[in-house]
Order: structure tokens, then C-alpha cells, then sequence
């Protein structure tokens, strides 16, 4: 029983966590069942290993090192899935972006063992109640704690007024491109919508300098709301630029569906990337030039 509950709950586990947003990834059904096919051996493997220790069946446990480097594998195969997919998209995903999904659906099996290891472990000890009442709360705790940043945890965003200086698009006083063409700057006065980040503090500066963090936001936002250009059109490519003097982004979007008070939530609601993360004022050097 003990087996059983901890491959059973581990499994499901899996399945909770593969919630698929508007990313819409991964993709159904055969990414769906790769990875709970993944999900099924993790969970065993987490299963088995305290009944195996009980039994003093210690070579058992042997397979969960084994399993570390099977589960490597699955960060290669997503890294090498998406990196493939990015030439057909209209705004790229980027390599940092790609990396933070590899990295998390690689975590996910060791959490699945880890939940499943813990099911089996407190079946085993007090029943089967009890088994699966730890597991719901172990995986509502891993959740909680693995839930991370996004961009309206480290930075202010707001709509913004653009212009045009002779060919040279501004978003107030951030520069964004040079665009020659009479008939695209019409494009833009009429269609284009454009943002400013401005961050919190030292660390949500170097954050938002990051240049996979802000294809990040690029893709994302075209992914909600459309984005005005084929694949011949690259003028119409969302930009986020920063000006260096204040650390403030500015972002330019021709989009689709034109409603600004989406476009922010949009941009606010995209993930701060692992890859991205930066704190220089945890080092004396850094709070004494923030000061």
C-alpha cells in the first residue's frame, strides 16, 4: 500500500503541476504524455525507496542516483524541442526564456519523487489517510515556495506616450529605433501602444537590463494580445529598450487587439526569469553605490 499511494499521488502530482496556461505548453497529447509517462517513473522511484530501506534492500536505492541522470536528459530533450520551434515564431521565445522552462520541467520529477517519497513513507508508518493528506500538503508547500517573481513584483508599469523625431521613434525620454519610412511611422500613430518599466530598485534594474528578460516580455505580450506583422515585417517587431542614465525600459508594440489596460496586465504578469535574477545589494558594493 504504501508503494501503491506514493506512485498513485506522486503521478497525479505530476499531472497538477503540467497546468497548461496560455502558452498553451506542452502541447496535447503527446508532450502531455511524455511527461507524466516521466512523472510515473519518478514517482515510483521516490515509492520504493523507503520500503526498500526497511527491508534493507539497500542497492534499491541506488536507482534514485540513477534516475538524476535520466531526468538531465529531460532538460536537453525541452531545451532542444523549443530552441528548434523558435524560427516559426513571430517574436522568439529567446534562449534565456527557453532555458528557465527546460530548468522547471527538469525540477518537476524530482518533486514528484520527493512527494511521493514522503507518501510512501508516512503510508508505510500511519496509513493510507494520512499518506495521501501528506501529499496534498506537501505538494500545496512546494508550490507556495517554488512560485516565483513577476514583473509587477519588481517594477512599475504604465502606459506612455511615444513620438517621432524626424525618423527616430521615443518613448518620453527612452530612444527606440530609427524607422524611414513615412507609411510605417503612419502604421505606428495609429496602432502602436507603447510602456514604461520603471523598477524598484537596484535589483529590478539589472533584472530588466537583462536582454533574454525583455524578449521574455516581448514574446509574451504578442502571444495575448496579436501582434501587427507577418514574417516580411520585421519593423513591426515589439521592442523594449532602456535608457542607461535611469534604468527605465520603454516598450513599443503594434498589437492586434489595441486596449492598453490589457497590454499592462499582460506585461506585468510575465515571470522574472532564473536566469535574469540579480541582487547587487546584497554585497556592500552595491548598497553603497545605490546609496
Amino acid at each position: 500500500m504504501a508503494i501503491a499511494s506514493g506512485v498513485v499521488l506522486g503521478t497525479l502530482a505530476r499531472y497538477w503541476m503540467m497546468r497548461r496556461d496560455f502558452r498553451q505548453y506542452p502541447s496535447y497529447p503527446h508532450a502531455v504524455v511524455n511527461h507524466l509517462a516521466l512523472g510515473f517513473v519518478a514517482a515510483t522511484l521516490g515509492a520504493v525507496a523507503v520500503p526498500a530501506i526497511v527491508a534493507k534492500e539497500y542497492t534499491a536505492v541506488t536507482f534514485l542516483a540513477l534516475a538524476s541522470t535520466q531526468f538531465r536528459e529531460v532538460r536537453s530533450m525541452e531545451r532542444e524541442m523549443l530552441g528548434s520551434l523558435e524560427k516559426s515564431e513571430m517574436v522568439p521565445r529567446g534562449n534565456d526564456f527557453i532555458e528557465g522552462i527546460a530548468r522547471t520541467f527538469e525540477a518537476r520529477n524530482y518533486l514528484v519523487m520527493f512527494i511521493a517519497l514522503v507518501t510512501s513513507a508516512v503510508t508505510f508508518r500511519f496509513g493510507v489517510l494520512f499518506g495521501v493528506l501528506s501529499a496534498i500538503v506537501t505538494a500545496f508547500a512546494i508550490k507556495r515556495l517554488m512560485k516565483g517573481k513577476i514583473i509587477k513584483d519588481i517594477a512599475n508599469v504604465r502606459s506612455a506616450e511615444f513620438r517621432f523625431e524626424g525618423p527616430n521613434l521615443f518613448i518620453e525620454d527612452v530612444h527606440i529605433m530609427n524607422l524611414g519610412l513615412p507609411e510605417i511611422r503612419e502604421i505606428y500613430y495609429k496602432r502602436a501602444k507603447a510602456l514604461i518599466l520603471e523598477p524598484f530598485d537596484d535589483n529590478a534594474r539589472e533584472i530588466l537590463a537583462n536582454a533574454g528578460q525583455r524578449q521574455a516580455i516581448a514574446h509574451d505580450a504578442a502571444l495575448m494580445l496579436g501582434i501587427h506583422r507577418d514574417v516580411d515585417t520585421p519593423e513591426f517587431t515589439p521592442l523594449l529598450r532602456r535608457n542607461t542614465e535611469t534604468g527605465r525600459i520603454g516598450m513599443i508594440i503594434v498589437p492586434i487587439e489595441p486596449d492598453e489596460k490589457c497590454l499592462v496586465e499582460a506585461v506585468k504578469n510575465v515571470p522574472v526569469l532564473e536566469s535574469a535574477q540579480s541582487n547587487p545589494l546584497a554585497s556592500g558594493a552595491g548598497r553603497c553605490a545605490s546609496d
